[in-house]
């Protein structure tokens, strides 16, 4: 019975820090001390759990450079010390080439796959391998249409179409009558669903900017010279952090009085907030995305335990403005949010 105990006790421990909630019946200390004995743990790089050290690879469709993935892949990495987990990652922009990343952990066996689905159709096959050879996969941040259907355990992200939704309601609300979603990734799902979330709730008229957004000088000449043709144009959406700055400085070049509002948070866009550069954000919190992917892969390994019920766990959308800012800036400028 003892050892039974003791893995109920590891548990509870685990899921206090990931959901940073005290079991019903526990006193408010013990769940306070389970969740520090976890941080403390974490920060001298010793794991939480004594459970095999099993292999976990995140390939995601990162370009070079973009911060938000950074924070995604802070938190896999916070978490996979905590579970005793080997953490891989790779990236790439190119839907064919991050398939070939995924095809290559299969070959490696590892113990659990963590992908995002921002192109189905190059991920569908690969990710049906992988289920097939008996490894579990977590989709993240996109695909959550396409997830369950593709035999994922879960989706852990925010619905892109939710959060168009509030992005449109948002500009509604700010009396905006005409604005520009800019995408910055060809062939990007949650992208088209964003932008036409935000259509379909926004009373006013919203365009779609198509721009290059490995070239960032690009972006900002193609928003400067829409800002320069439509002078009526009175907001500005942004579908990362990166592009938000871009978009600031064309609206400068181009004289206009445009709001610049953005997806995602980081530390540049929380402080732009805080003096009114930007309207406001929608953070759909990376760093939940890879933490929370990771602990439900050491979860399910370990307890057979999913999240979700067959429908995506969401991390978002949350409207920050400034408001909201201030206090979250030191996370951004950690890495966190």
């Amino acid at each position: 019975m003892a050892r039974v105990r003791t893995g109920v006790r590891a548990l509870g421990a685990v899921l206090a820090a990931v959901l940073g909630a005290s079991l019903a019946g526990c006193s408010s200390t013990g769940g306070k001390r389970a969740e520090e004995r976890a941080e403390q743990a974490a920060a001298q790089g010793r794991a939480a759990v004594n459970t095999p050290r099993w292999t976990v690879g995140m390939v995601t469709h990162s370009g070079d450079g973009d911060t938000f993935w950074d924070i995604v892949q802070n938190g896999a990495e916070q978490a996979a010390v905590k579970d005793n987990i080997k953490f891989l990652y790779a990236h790439s922009d190119e839907g064919q080439q991050q398939a070939q990343l995924v095809d290559s952990y299969i070959d490696k066996k590892v113990d659990g796959l963590i992908v995002t689905l921002a192109k189905p159709d190059a991920m569908k096959a690969v990710v049906a391998k992988a289920t097939k050879a008996g490894i579990p996969v977590i989709t993240v941040n996109s695909g959550s249409a396409e997830s369950k259907d593709f035999g994922a355990l879960a989706h852990i992200g925010q619905d892109e179409t939710i959060a168009g939704e509030a992005v449109g309601e948002e500009l509604g609300k700010r009396g905006k009558k005409k604005a520009l979603c800019v995408l910055h990734e060809q062939g990007n799902v949650g992208h088209e669903q964003r932008c036409a979330g935000a259509k379909e709730t926004f009373d006013g008229e919203m365009q779609n900017l198509y721009v290059d957004g490995t070239n960032m000088p690009d972006v900002q000449a193609s928003i400067e010279a829409k800002l320069q043709s439509s002078k009526d144009i009175d907001a500005v959406v942004t579908l990362g952090a990166p592009f938000a700055d871009a978009a600031v400085k064309a609206k400068e070049q181009a004289g206009s009085k445009a709001e610049i509002d953005t997806f995602d948070l980081n530390a540049q866009v929380a402080t732009a907030l805080q003096n009114d550069t930007l309207g406001f954000a929608v953070d759909q919190q990376p760093y939940l995305q890879g933490y929370e992917a990771v602990d439900l892969l050491w979860l399910y390994k370990y307890n057979a335990d999913v999240l979700g019920g067959g429908k995506p766990v969401l991390t978002g959308p949350q409207v920050i403005t400034k408001k909201d800012a201030a206090e979250l800036e030191a996370y951004t400028k950690r890495g966190t949010r």
